[in-house]
């Protein structure tokens, strides 16, 4: 028999405000000691330089993680000029240096190239796999890699602020994918000298937004005996960029049993398709029962089936 999970059945988000310092990963084990929740995960890694939004999700929200990561990013970020390091900010050694420190003005007259669909190479200390083990893994073991470009979307990038000649401050909406390391790199090769990253903080991910979260010193300070509840965002908040839909008590049945279910085509549900993907591919929706989450499911050609079942 497979072992039971230790911990209580919490179901929903708590937005942390990540302590410098601190791994995503350690990050959530920590939430998860705290609230003696039976199942964790995070919506999104941040480096250990980096603060700011960490979406945690609790028990069954675990299930909606990717569709949480899908939405836009929001972050401010401290570009320091005049060097390089290898892991592409202040954690790394320093590989090469420059006297060169660009003005505001060409800061700015560079920035619309790194709008839009941007070709990026990943830094070498990432998570991306390289046959089969970690980017990171390999670059500790002094691998020589070589990480092949894709394409980001960047939504947005501006120049917030310039403290001194050798900083300056930016604000990216980015979506997924985007390493704001490789975009300090580029901007400082773009600038005809050399760039990373000094500060990073997450203002938002997704639906999770800054003024949400909590930091883990405050969590702490609750002990035990304070409500999860409290501080808890219901399991449906990391679907709020996918339409919802939805069903009867009789529907609801037949999906949580794995059943699909034969839609009417009525008018609403044609907009759910029109708003979500093409008649072919299916629209993804979050399917409710009287305002509570049932499952994700595709609805495609009158019928609709799940995909991740919310056992709530």
């Amino acid at each position: 028999m497979p072992r039971k999970r230790k911990g209580l059945p919490i179901h929903g988000w708590l937005v942390l405000d990540k302590p410098k310092g601190l791994t995503s990963a350690k990050a959530v084990a920590a939430v998860r000691k705290q609230l003696d929740a039976a199942k964790a995960g995070h919506g999104g890694t941040l480096d250990p330089l980096a603060t700011g939004v960490l979406p945690i999700a609790l028990g069954e929200a675990t299930k909606t993680v990717g569709y949480a990561m899908e939405g836009p990013k929001t972050y401010r970020f401290q570009v320091r000029w005049g060097e390089t390091r290898d892991t592409d900010d202040l954690e790394g050694a320093v590989t090469a240096e420059s006297p060169v420190r660009p003005t505001g003005a060409q800061i700015e007259a560079a920035l619309p190239a790194f709008r839009g669909a941007v070709a990026q190479v990943p830094p070498v200390y990432s998570a991306i796999k390289v046959a089969g083990k970690r980017a990171y893994a390999r670059a500790r073991a002094a691998e020589s890699l070589t990480l092949a470009a894709r394409t980001v979307q960047i939504h947005g990038l501006t120049l917030a602020a310039m403290p001194d000649a050798d900083h300056a401050v930016f604000e990216a909406v980015c979506g997924k994918g985007t390493y704001i390391r490789s975009l300090a790199r580029d901007l400082g090769a773009a600038l005809g000298t050399l760039g990373c990253v000094a500060e990073l903080r997450r203002l938002a991910s997704g639906p999770f937004t800054e003024k949400q979260a909590i930091s883990l010193d405050y969590l702490t300070s609750l002990g035990h005996d304070a409500p999860a509840t409290e501080h808890l965002l219901p399991v449906e908040t990391g679907l709020d960029d996918i339409p919802a839909l939805a069903l009867t008590e009789q529907q609801a049945v037949q999906l949580r049993h794995g059943q699909a279910v034969q839609m009417l085509l009525r008018e609403d549900h044609r907009q759910v398709r029109t708003r979500a993907a093409t008649e072919e591919e299916g629209a993804v929706v979050c399917a409710m029962l009287a305002g509570r989450p049932v499952a994700v499911a595709r609805l495609a050609k009158g019928q609709l089936r799940a995909l991740r079942v919310l056992n709530l």
